[in-house]
């Protein structure tokens, strides 16, 4: 019922920039968080932002100052824009928003992924 659905990934040279969009569509009332994770080849699944429901946002050490989440809560969609993108940050990335289930628990529920391409 609930469905995340991914845009904007692709092919860049090196510091070029990229904007990916998230759209949530089901029954949602309210979300705790919004954000976008990662994962190469090999590695674990590791989060590059978040924002709360309050607006308060959270990055990855290794992206601060080079890539910006936002919303439109109107709209149900997360955006990240990514700029100074580098080789490693390529990766698959995944939209991922944690909503109020049952008990106060928060659920996650993730997006299928979309490739991100850095060349040297």
């Amino acid at each position: 019922q609930v469905q995340l659905v991914e845009s904007g990934g692709g092919l860049v040279h090196a510091g070029g920039s990229l904007g990916l969009s998230c759209v949530i569509s089901g029954n949602i009332f309210g979300f705790y968080t919004m954000g976008w994770f990662r994962q190469a080849p090999g590695n674990q699944r590791e989060l590059v932002a978040q924002i709360s429901n309050g607006g308060s946002t959270n990055y990855a050490d290794s992206v601060k100052g080079r890539f910006t989440i936002s919303r439109d809560s109107a709209k149900n969609t997360v955006y990240l824009r990514m700029n100074s993108l580098k080789p490693e940050d390529t990766a698959v990335y995944y939209c991922n928003a944690k909503l109020p289930g049952d008990f106060g628990r928060g659920l996650d529920y993730w997006g299928q992924g979309t490739q991100v391409t850095v060349s040297s």
